[in-house]
């Protein structure tokens, strides 16, 4: 059976259509929104009084309804009272919700008074609940004019904004953010020059008849606001009041967006759900390209400012690989999230060196090339199990250390297209020249462009060798969620003090990048400390 929805009693004259969240042939619930209604001072969501099937709708936006006006054509089962005879009693709980004008302040007095302070009191909102403080729109000390908002309360179904019933300066505020207040609550003093007597709260008893018995004061706001409408297509500016609905903000909320950066195109600069929605994509979209434009900004730093080279001379602009393009997004990453610390030392590795020579016929029977990078593994491989902090990532929460049994541990090659990282499994596990078969293998790999997704995780450390090109130190940056990295440079003839006389020592510089929240200073000089005694003698590793 059809029955016709109406306007319910919305407490106060009429008011604009400006959103509307049913169509034809949408099945509504009970008390599931219909349209939102925006009065000079107040918004309101009208209700569905029952379930049903939008049969027809008899209004559009922008159009300007009162109490009774029809709404729409609801097609409801089993239903049996006709559509008026329905309308009456959805009033009522209608209206329980929706906030009504608070009396217009009454006429000063013909004699002139002395200035008196009133208290100032939240008037009859229509409901016997509560409705929190979304906005205080003055502060103390302020001058404000009769009519002139002084706080913005919201419900489940309104918000509304209360006015001052006189022209005063606020002496002090009883109320802050967040707060739950109803009708009667105390707001502020003001204090009114010329005032006859302090007005009290009975505008809490205030009826909505008395507001539509002076409907002169009401076109002003409205054509004050259509006179000076927000801009559709921008941000609230620094400081001005949002105006959105309930239903609104609560969207704002769950994505935790702030009202005032949304570019309202709403009636009157108000702020509509299709807004927030359009704001949040175009904030994931700059967040998926923020990576590409890593190197010109970040975590709230201001840009690198874009410059004209060809101003200065002839230039040519080379495309980054998609590999580079990665490992740039990658490197931005860490160096943002990770608190970089590097300890710097050197090992004396001139036995070490002699041992490798030593077993080169050993390692070529076996079909590999034994370089120093095996002995670094197997030496850093000891050492995360001696030190397994070293050996560990930082929990998502930030409050526990995950520590690994196993030793996993990547190495940083140099290819045409950009930096790869292939990972070693189990290196505690594996001889010297397993593991420099191994990483001669993926290291081809990489240049070839053949590494496959495995071969690239699960690293707990990594080591970058520069010492094929040169280099005293630098800073590696931490692959996290890794919480340690090891740079290695060139190593060079140096005299070392023996307690006697200088010897000459092939010494290799090491640079330890670490992640300071994981691991502290002490740590960290330890490792290095212990990793300069292994390559000295690596006989101590069978100990």
């Amino acid at each position: 059976m059809s029955e016709l929805i109406r306007v319910p009693d919305i407490g106060s004259g009429e008011g604009e259509v400006i959103e509307l969240f049913v169509k034809v042939g949408d099945r509504i619930e009970a008390d599931q929104s219909i349209l939102t209604l925006e009065s000079d001072k107040a918004s309101m969501e009208i209700p569905a009084p029952k379930a049903g099937v939008v049969k027809s709708l008899k209004v559009k936006l922008g159009d300007r309804l009162k109490e009774g006006d029809e709404l729409l054509e609801l097609e409801v089962e089993g239903a049996a009272a006709a559509a008026p005879a329905a309308a009456a009693p959805a009033a009522a709980p209608a209206a329980a919700q929706q906030p009504a004008v608070a009396e217009a302040p009454a006429a000063p007095a013909a004699a002139p008074a002395a200035a008196t302070v009133q208290d100032i009191h939240v008037p009859d909102i229509g409901s016997s609940g509560k409705a929190k403080i979304i906005e205080l729109l003055v502060k103390v000390g302020d001058t404000v004019e009769a009519d002139q908002s002084l706080i913005t309360l919201e419900s489940d179904k309104a918000s509304m904004e209360i006015p001052s019933p006189a022209a005063g300066v606020v002496e002090s505020i009883g109320v802050k953010l967040e707060d739950e207040v109803g009708t009667g609550d105390f707001i502020l003093k003001l204090k009114v020059q010329g005032a006859a007597a302090p007005a009290p709260a009975p505008a809490a008893a205030a009826p909505a008849a008395k507001a539509e018995a002076a409907p002169a004061a009401a076109p002003a706001p409205a054509a004050k606001a259509e006179a000076a409408p927000a801009p559709a297509a921008a941000p609230a500016p620094s400081g001005a009041k949002v105006h959105a609905g309930p239903a609104v903000r609560q969207l704002a909320r769950e994505f935790g967006v702030e009202l005032s950066a949304v570019a309202a195109s709403g009636p009157h600069g108000r702020v509509l759900k299709e807004d927030v929605q359009v704001y949040v994509k175009a904030m994931m979209q700059k967040a998926k390209e923020a990576p590409a434009a890593g190197a010109t900004g970040g975590a709230g730093i201001p840009p690198i400012p874009e410059v004209d080279f060809s101003r200065f001379g002839e230039i040519e602009e080379v495309p980054m690989t998609r590999l580079m393009q990665m490992g740039a997004t990658n490197l931005h990453r860490s160096w943002l999230n990770v608190p970089h610390v590097t300890q710097f030392d050197s090992a004396d590795i001139t036995e070490l060196e002699a041992f490798r020579v030593a077993q080169k016929a050993v390692a070529e029977k076996a079909g590999v090339k034994l370089t120093v990078l095996p002995l670094l593994l197997k030496a850093c491989a000891h050492l995360l199990k001696e030190l397994p902090d070293f050996n560990s990532s930082l929990a998502p929460s930030g409050k526990a250390i995950i520590r690994k049994k196993y030793v996993n541990v990547g190495f940083a090659v140099d290819t045409p297209d950009g930096l790869l990282v292939p990972v070693i499994k189990n290196v505690d596990q594996k001889s010297l020249l397993q593991l420099a078969g191994e990483a001669a293998a993926l290291a081809e790999k990489a240049r070839t462009k053949k590494l496959s997704a495995d071969d690239m995780q699960g690293a707990c450390f990594t080591i970058s060798s520069l010492g094929h090109i040169g280099g005293t130190g630098f800073t590696p940056i931490v692959n996290a969620p890794e919480v340690a990295i090891l740079g290695v440079s060139k190593a060079t003839i140096q005299p070392v003090w023996d307690g006697k006389a200088f010897q000459p020592k092939l010494m290799l510089p090491l640079s330890l990048s670490y992640d300071h929240r994981v691991i502290n200073g002490a740590a960290a000089a330890r490792f290095t400390k212990r990793l300069g005694d292994l390559l000295t003698d690596i006989r101590t590793m069978l100990l």
